[in-house]
């Protein structure tokens, strides 16, 4: 549920930020309808667009052997877009963003979209790494740090396994193993 959660945040994030960036560069009025088209966009995001890319991929792949391999690019891409395409005209529709001109209000906000896209799957491990430990630390969960842990639990190792587990970290043999291979050598 916490991965969802933070997925979700964080990706809402970003989509409205890009939803502003549309809003500025275009001439689709976004405005405050940023925050209830986000969600409807997040939403899209995560579970509308797999569906709907992975529908076209299936189409195109029928016909992928007749194609070069750049022929095989472009309708990659095209289907990209499409994707983004789809998605944009649902968030238009489901929310009170308008849109005005078929260029700029149709085209060009589904291109702002890719590149936000790509530019959140490039960073959203980092992102939804740092939303998780926000998350955590506003629910008062413990994170996933087992370096708190494991200190406490080397703290109870005697000296002499302390110096054993150092050793090993060296060469990463136990101390039995470097008996071993010690006894192999003298024989």
């Amino acid at each position: 549920m916490k991965k969802w959660v933070v997925r979700f945040l964080s990706l809402l994030v970003f989509t409205v930020l890009v939803l502003l960036i549309i809003g500025w560069f275009t001439p689709a009025r976004v405005g405050w309808a940023a925050l209830w088209a986000g969600v409807i966009l997040t939403a899209l995001t995560i579970w509308i667009k797999p569906l709907i890319h992975g529908l076209f991929q299936k189409m195109a792949s029928r016909s992928a052997g007749q194609r070069t391999k750049i022929g095989e690019k472009v309708v990659q891409g095209v289907l990209v877009f499409l994707v983004a395409l789809i998605v944009w005209v649902i968030t238009v529709l489901l929310s009170s963003v308008s849109v005005g001109g078929w260029f700029w209000g149709y085209v060009l906000p589904p291109i702002i979209i890719l590149i936000g896209w790509a530019i959140y799957d490039a960073v959203d491990d980092r992102v939804e790494a740092h939303a998780g430990a926000l998350y955590d630390r506003a629910t008062g969960k413990p994170g996933q740090s087992d370096a708190a842990g494991s200190a406490s639990a080397t703290g109870s190792l005697s000296a002499s396994e302390s110096a054993a587990a150092r050793s090993e970290l060296h060469d990463g043999l136990t101390e039995e193993q470097r008996r071993m291979l010690d006894e192999l050598g003298k024989s």
